[in-house]
């Protein structure tokens, strides 16, 4: 670990974290829920607020705090894993499938990027030239997949090196691991993409790789190690871990191939775990009131709910309710308004009872989702990789209430901040809707 030879003071930076940001991936709670109302139901290329081109290429998600827009892309091109990549759509919807283009040959660079959430003009860059083993990834991503995650004094971004920096308001270094040299190459099929996460003073960063499987938590100030849990080898996860409020405390939710496991997030032990071996983890749980939903990922995966609070093995005593195929492959779960919604890579939507793990409604509407959805103002919206966000009325019966195009290929998440969409393309970040006004930080 390296330190920056003058820290800044985090209090010079800009201010905390407000209610109407969007810090982390899957938002506010990680739950992909905005608490925000007149939220755009309607827009294209010719009536975006703003677009800008960035400075690389990549497929994670930006994040909003205050009056900036902070996203990761890499400058370069890295290998391809060798062999057959495999389609992670079926049918007609996989002809639309597109590999990411465009990477300028020559060294890897990644680059952490701030925009103006007002206008999009780039306010600072940082590159991070990459170090140390290069791990082949599937075509339709990069080793810049992780989202970045801020507190509203920094922003924290990882790579799929095992590089992680901590930056300030205004760009400067604050402090930079290489989990790569440190504790072992990052490897793990088709390459790394579990995303930094925040709560209270740490940061969790979710190693789970062939060679080696952790969980470390560090002091989000300084970059020290606080706490690591060892899983040993051959438990992987792309997923991204996430605290839920259990009747007891918070818990730190992690989907693995293993299983579902739910940790102390101060000090790391085991509280509870749940569900069977499974081949891929990609998406990331969610919450709501004492109760996790989790789909486990893959093709048309397993999905369930446990209660929050146990201890031990609680696959026989807290999980409400398990369906055992339909969920998707790569979207994570959204809980919103009483219901949850699931979009898969076969242009299919669904919503589920969140009590009983129903069926309310499913209707094939084209596309490819491996955004997860987002939802706010009524609204859901589904994302898909051909560049058109589907809006549907959140409620028991499937109403569409636009479908909107724009140019380029969407495999990130939506943010959702001052009455507006953020949508990353592959190489450029999108504002839809009307800002409303606030304090500049």
């Amino acid at each position: 670990m390296r330190l920056a030879p003058t820290l800044i003071s985090l209090a010079a930076l800009t201010a905390a974290v407000s209610a109407d940001d969007w810090p982390r991936w899957r938002g506010p709670l990680g739950t992909g829920v905005s608490p925000e109302k007149e939220l755009p139901a309607r827009w294209s290329d010719d009536s975006v607020a703003w677009k800008t081109r960035l400075l690389g290429l990549g497929v994670s998600s930006p994040v909003v705090a205050g009056d900036r827009v902070y996203v990761t892309s890499q400058r370069g091109r890295a290998a391809l894993r060798e062999g057959n990549h495999p389609t992670l759509a079926r049918g007609e919807e996989a002809a639309a499938e597109r590999r990411l283009e465009g990477a300028a040959e020559g060294g890897v660079v990644f680059v952490v990027e701030a925009l103006h959430r007002s206008d999009g003009r780039r306010l600072w860059d940082y590159r991070l030239p990459a170090e140390g083993m290069l791990a082949s990834v599937h075509e339709k991503h990069n080793l810049a997949s992780p989202s970045p995650v801020t507190d509203g004094e920094a922003v924290y971004a990882w790579f799929g090196t095992g590089q992680v920096v901590a930056l300030g308001g205004d760009g400067r270094l604050l402090w930079q691991r290489h989990l790569g040299k440190e504790l072992g190459p990052f490897e793990i099929s088709w390459g790394h993409s579990s995303s930094p996460a925040l709560h209270h003073d740490l940061l969790f960063l979710l190693c789970y790789h062939d060679s080696a499987s952790y969980l470390l938590a560090v002091d989000k100030r300084t970059g020290k190690t606080r706490w690591k849990v060892d899983r040993g080898k051959d438990v992987r996860s792309y997923s991204t871990p996430v605290v839920a409020r259990g009747p007891s405390g918070d818990e730190l939710i992690v989907n693995s191939t293993a299983r579902i496991d739910a940790y102390d997030p101060a000090t790391g032990e085991l509280l509870w775990h749940a569900g069977e071996p499974h081949r891929f983890a990609v998406p990331v749980p969610t919450f709501h009131e004492g109760v996790v939903y989790a789909s486990r990922g893959y093709r048309s995966g397993p999905y369930m709910a446990i209660r929050a609070g146990g201890r031990g093995d609680v696959s026989g005593t807290h999980v409400k309710w398990a369906v055992p195929t339909g969920a998707p492959y790569i979207a994570s779960l959204l809980h919103y308004e009483g219901l949850l919604y699931m979009a898969g890579d076969a242009g299919i939507v669904t919503c589920v009872d969140p009590g009983t793990g129903e069926k309310v409604w499913q209707e094939r509407v084209g596309g490819i989702f491996s955004a997860s959805p987002v939802g706010g103002d009524g609204k859901v919206y589904f994302a898909s990789e051909t560049g058109e966000t589907l809006v549907v009325k959140a409620g028991r019966e499937f109403r569409v209430l636009e479908r909107n195009r724009i140019e380029g290929r969407i495999l990130a998440s939506p943010a959702i901040s001052d009455g507006r969409l953020f949508i990353r393309t592959d190489d450029h970040v999108v504002a839809v809707g009307a800002s409303r006004a606030r304090s500049s930080r």
